[in-house]
């Protein structure tokens, strides 16, 4: 076997050269087994430190990364390519009768031929008819073939002359067999549909049809006289089918049907409205889990890590100091989802709900007949965007529909569905929807702290209470010593006014953690695969399907649980304990207009101009006027650069004018100073005169804009030059340097606003066209001063070696492109709580800078930092208590699981040791999951501690005990 290398060489985002080496198979021998494998470990290459290739001497580090994933892709594809044909032939072979061919009697021992065998059990061996029964009797729904001579043909077990016996053992013959009504029964099986002989025990001891096919393992589609039945195999499988591929009922059984018979050949027995039925009588049974719940959400699987009074938080948790009971709070995701709709078809009448509120979804006439007494109310306008979930309530059409989509209410830190959460209902956003919902779930819950998010709660919070209040008594929330807090999801946050995106976000509010409050659309991820199933099904058909997917959801979830400084703290501690001080997340800054920021350009162009054109060179000047002097021609010379190159191909005359004048009264004040420069530095009259000489020969005239200043930075180390004269270009060239640094930020502060501005409140050409043009004018401002900006730096790293100047590169860092954003922009691969801002805006000076709007954006700034450190670490926090109510709450359910053991009583004792069995499985299941979450966790404290944060104000201090997910983390002392 022969292999090809493919190297190739890049440039990574640090700079550094990367070498990614392919192999793969080229050709393939005739012989694979002689063919070693060649030694990856051969490969692995690395780049020599100092390459031979000079163009690599800028290289500052060399990174090698080899592709080692697998060793030789697709070899057993190769290998398979040599036998397939040998798999081809064997599978023919298995047409006809194979090595039974060369036999003539059965293992029997009888006379009858060798005419029949099996296709699902084990091997190949042919039987006679005596034996092809007595093996069935125990496999009844197997597929057995018959030879015709030529080939095999399918036949049935009951034209054989199988009769299969209910009520008794395998063998056992019943004294009263009684025959399904017109011996006419079909059996739905994962190998097909069959239809078969079947004898139901009519002895006086026997059951009831309909149980003695449930004792089989049988489900019957009805009780009374039952002529249809699946397996449960067929519908365990199914189920879990549903949950990962959400196959609908109608692909999977008429996959079966094709497995029965992919001819059409053959007429097969059509049971697709009975096996309807029954897999939605499986789903309800299943969903009851053991548990004949009368309750509302009785049957819905709870999370296991929000706090359940009396089931996994501590039994004084309410007297708890403050710094430990915020840990307590649930939080709560208020979603709808407009993919779930329903059609018009059938009524709660016809087809009505076997869950019936007792599962996820609320009781349906309850909640109707509140619909019916409130459904005329108007929906409040939205004052904050036009949120269309608020101001369109009233107007989506439903023509056709049911209802238009389903609302949930999710745990919003574990993604999981409450019970009495979920609601279907037309006008599926109005606020008087998602109130009954709401408090459908809250009042079930004893906790002290609501932490609530929802799209719209900027709006749907402002009259909650009073709503409250007209609801039906059952739904009234006891507010005392309750606190009730509102926020948006993160992503849904920017979609809101300023205002909104600090008061209610999540990286700012207290007590959080990194809770987003996006986990119903997590959710909808899944469950939106079977909404073209549940589109065309009637109201309680809906409706127990969708429980049926949230309790596979919640248990898939339980499955898989196992991270001026004084003043702006005191403003925002004041405001995290009191929400209605002032917010120190807001600017408190007039917004600038597009007409301030018209007239802040003038004033800076204004400025330039002063500053160039009003330079006077004096008989008696000094070094430091000198030099000033000089690097203030330098900036006229970028100008003058800049002006040029702007002008275009088909400038006019005026414009030409312009820059001729300009050019002129540069080269005016360059021969000035170059005269008077001469005096002080005397080392660069032979420079210039050089220059004279071998411009003398050439046509083109040295432009001003390319005059050589020679600045001490400039000239050779060598040549001789006053240090005075070096320390003060270096002195002025640092102040240069912050200078241009604060130009850039102002210039990026107002090309962001400008952006802002023109996104949000321009429209039409013309508008669009001059907000442009501003734009771009407020861009070249920018990169001239990160020009200038540039040649400062270069300077001072002329100089520093000169002058033992170190140190200085800490705090003027190369300015690069990404570093040119507003403090506020994140970059690709970052959020609200990960990103950093650029370092021209953490350099020394800018506090000090007077500039007002500035300094607010630094307030605001250093606000976000702080609530994203403390965040992070209540995060931490959060985790950690979390899985300590894990923990007690499986402890919890197992005990309850073992006390319902012994709970019910049955005359029968097999149906004692049933329910007794079943309910001691579910404890033990338990207390297993238990034990892999301690053993998954059992490293977790000591992460945590290594990772928290001294900081006094989470509530962590320095102690003697040890975090643990056993119990609540240790209190700080008192003094």
């Amino acid at each position: 076997m022969e292999y090809l290398r493919h190297r190739s060489f890049g440039v990574n985002d640090s700079g550094s050269l990367s070498l990614r080496t392919t192999t793969f198979v080229v050709s393939q021998p005739d012989t694979v087994e002689s063919c070693p494998e060649p030694s990856l470990n051969s490969w692995e290459e690395t780049l020599p430190s100092e390459p031979d290739d000079p163009s690599f001497g800028i290289v500052d580090s060399i990174q090698t990364t080899t592709t080692t994933k697998k060793r030789i892709q697709n070899v057993h594809l190769l290998h398979w390519r040599q036998e397939r044909s040998s798999y081809l032939d064997e599978m023919v072979r298995l047409e006809g009768r194979g090595d039974e061919i060369a036999r003539e009697t059965c293992s029997c021992k009888g006379e009858d031929p060798l005419l029949y065998r099996c296709r699902d059990c084990f091997g190949a061996e042919m039987v006679c008819r005596a034996c092809v029964l007595q093996r069935h009797a125990h496999n009844p729904l197997h597929r057995v073939e018959e030879w015709c001579g030529t080939f095999f043909v399918r036949v049935s077990l009951k034209l054989l002359g199988l009769r299969i016996q209910l009520g008794h053992n395998p063998g056992e013959k019943c004294y009263n067999p009684e025959a399904a009504a017109g011996d006419d029964f079909v059996v739905v099986d994962i190998h097909g549909i069959h239809e078969i002989g079947l004898d139901f025990c009519g002895c006086e001891t026997a059951q009831i049809h309909y149980k003695q096919l449930i004792c089989a393992r049988w489900f019957p589609a009805t009780s009374k006289k039952p002529q249809t039945a699946t397996t449960f195999a067929l519908m365990e499988f199914f189920h879990l089918l549903t949950f990962e591929s959400k196959v609908s009922t109608y692909e999977f059984y008429h996959s079966i049907a094709r497995r029965t018979d992919n001819t059409s050949t053959t007429p097969i027995r059509d049971r697709y409205s009975a096996f309807m039925q029954m897999v939605r009588q499986w789903r309800h049974l299943k969903v009851l889990n053991g548990v004949d719940a009368t309750s509302a959400g009785e049957c819905a699987i709870l999370c296991p890590a929000c706090p359940h009074p009396g089931k996994n938080l501590p039994e004084d948790w309410e007297d708890a100091p403050h710094d430990i009971r915020w840990k307590y709070a649930l939080f709560l995701a208020i979603d709808a989802n407009f993919r779930l709709k329903r059609k018009l078809v059938s009524s709660d009448s016809v087809d009505p709900s076997l869950n019936a509120g007792s599962c996820y979804f609320v009781e349906e006439t309850a909640y109707k007949q509140y619909l019916n007494e409130r459904g005329c109310e108007p929906q409040e306008k939205s004052t904050c965007v036009s949120h269309n979930a608020v101001n369109m309530a009233d107007t989506k059409s439903s023509r056709g529909l049911a209802a238009t989509g389903v609302g949930t209410m999710d745990c919003a830190r574990h993604d999981m569905k409450l019970p009495n959460g979920p609601r279907g209902a037309k006008p599926s956003t109005r606020y008087l929807n998602m109130d009954y919902l709401v408090f459908s779930v809250m009042v079930n819950f004893a906790v002290l702290v609501f932490n609530l998010s929802y799209d719209i709660a900027c709006q749907w919070n402002k009259k909650l209470w009073p709503r409250m209040a007209s609801m039906p008594p059952r739904l009234h929330l006891d507010r005392e010593n309750k606190l009730v807090r509102f926020f948006v999801p993160k992503f849904h946050l920017n979609a809101h006014v300023q205002s909104c995106q600090t008061a209610f976000s999540f990286n700012f509010g207290k007590n959080v953690g990194r809770t987003d409050g996006e986990a119903p659309e997590r959710g909808w991820a899944n469950i939106n695969r079977v909404a073209s199933s549940t589109k065309e099904m009637g109201p309680g058909a809906r409706r127990d399907t969708l429980d049926d997917h949230f309790s596979d959801w919640n248990w898939k979830k339980v499955t898989m649980l196992a991270p001026s400084l004084s003043v702006w703290k005191s403003e925002i501690e004041s405001w995290e304990e009191d929400n209605t001080q002032p917010n120190p997340f807001e600017s408190r800054v007039i917004p600038m207009t597009q007409a301030a920021i018209r007239r802040q350009l003038a004033e800076k162009e204004a400025a330039d101009l002063q500053a160039g054109v009003g330079v006077s060179l004096h008989a008696d000047i000094s070094p430091s006027v000198l030099i000033a002097s000089g690097i203030d021609l330098q900036d006229q010379q970028r100008r003058l650069a800049a002006d040029i190159s702007a002008l275009g191909q088909h400038a006019t005359d005026t414009q030409k004018t312009k820059i001729y004048n300009q050019s002129n009264a540069l080269q005016r004040r360059l021969d000035n100073w170059a005269q008077i420069q001469v005096l002080y530095m005397p080392a660069v009259a032979p420079i210039r005169a050089a220059e004279e000489t071998h411009r003398s020969g050439s046509v083109a005239a040295l432009k001003p804009e390319q005059f050589q200043l020679w600045l001490p930075s400039q000239l050779d180390p060598h040549l001789p030059c006053d240090q005075k004269l070096r320390e003060c270009e270096w002195e002025l060239r640092y102040a240069q340097s912050h200078d241009a640094l604060n130009d850039v930020r102002q210039h990026i502060r107002l090309f962001a606003h400008l952006n802002t501005f023109k996104m949000a409140n321009i429209r039409g050409q013309r508008a669009s066209t001059r907000a442009c043009t501003a734009l771009d004018h407020a861009a070249q401002k920018k990169h001239a001063s990160k020009a200038k900006y540039d040649a400062a730096r270069d300077a001072l790293i002329a100089l520093a070696p000169l002058l033992g100047k170190v140190g200085w590169t800490d705090i003027l860092r190369p300015l690069g492109v990404m570093d040119m954003r507003p403090m506020g922009d994140f970059i690709q691969g970052q959020s609200e709580g990960t990103r950093d801002i650029p370092w021209i805006w953490k350099t020394p000076g800018v506090l000090r800078d007077n500039d007002e709007g500035l300094q607010d954006c630094l307030r605001i700034e250093w606000c976000k930092a702080r609530a994203q450190e403390a965040r992070w670490s209540e995060e931490l926090l959060l985790l950690l208590e979390e899985m300590r109510r894990v923990l007690s709450f499986l402890a919890w359910q197992s005990t309850w699981w073992s006390g319902l053991a012994l709970a019910r009583h049955f005359e029968r004792s097999a149906d004692s040791e049933g329910s007794a069995a079943y309910a001691n499985r579910q404890s033990a299941l338990r207390n297993a999951m238990s034990e892999k979450f301690k053993q998954q966790w059992a490293i977790v404290p000591a992460v945590v501690i290594a990772e928290l944060d001294d900081d006094s104000t989470l509530g962590m201090a320095d102690t003697d005990g040890t975090l643990t997910i056993e119990g609540p983390p240790p209190l700080a002392a008192e003094d």
